[in-house]
């Protein structure tokens, strides 16, 4: 078993996944200390953070969907209303859309509810807003907001569903890797959880 997760540890060679199922690998990071600054231009004109207070969870679903979608994001999709709601009514999580002119463009949340620990749960963009920048300022932010309440640690998973740069974003910004898992789940696109053309570098089985 693993220390601390209770997770069973796989042996080596191939293991099978369930029909209707995908298989992913799960990288953990953290930072115990604010890093260096990282040099990152400020929001262009129009571009701002908008925080969802207090929002109702359809409107967080579509947000959710607008950045998602394409790496397969399902997780909140799935969860139950009175489960999602008690998320976002927590004034120890913050959730910020980025908007550009009216449009989401990305999304920011960070959750505090563990005292002394931030998780930064999601942070993505839209496709056309990825490579223009705006990712590094994105972070910028989120690393400032964590670090100004009184926290010891900052976390964040990403997984191999996720932008294939992700995992080196991470570390760029400060984060370090400690933890490897698989995560097996239903295919969101086989129950319309979401649509099947999205993330056409899964294959689609089922």
């Amino acid at each position: 078993m693993l220390p601390d997760t209770g997770i069973p540890t796989l042996t080596p060679g191939f293991a099978a996944v369930p029909p209707g199922h995908i298989a992913t690998i799960v990288t953990s990071l953290e930072m115990l200390r604010p890093p260096p600054s990282r040099p990152g231009r400020p929001f262009p004109p129009g571009l701002a953070l908008a925080p969802l207070e207090r929002a109702d969870p359809e409107t967080y679903r579509s947000l959710y969907r607008e950045v998602g979608a394409e790496w397969l994001w399902f997780s909140r999709l799935t969860l139950a209303e009175d489960a999602l709601a008690a998320i976002l009514f927590d004034r120890d999580v913050e959730i910020f859309a980025l908007r550009q002119d009216g449009r989401n463009v990305g999304m920011l949340e960070l959750d505090f509810r563990q005292p002394g620990t931030c998780e930064l749960v999601f942070l993505g963009l839209t496709g056309d807003a990825v490579g223009t920048g705006i990712g590094r300022t994105l972070m910028n932010a989120a690393i400032g907001r964590a670090w100004a309440r009184p926290i010891a640690r900052f976390w964040v998973h990403t997984c191999t569903l996720d932008h294939p740069g992700a995992l080196a974003f991470y570390r760029r910004s400060g984060f370090v890797p400690f933890a490897v898992h698989v995560e097996v789940a239903p295919d969101p696109r086989l129950d319309g959880t979401l649509p099947r053309h999205c993330a056409p570098h899964v294959p689609l089985l089922g």
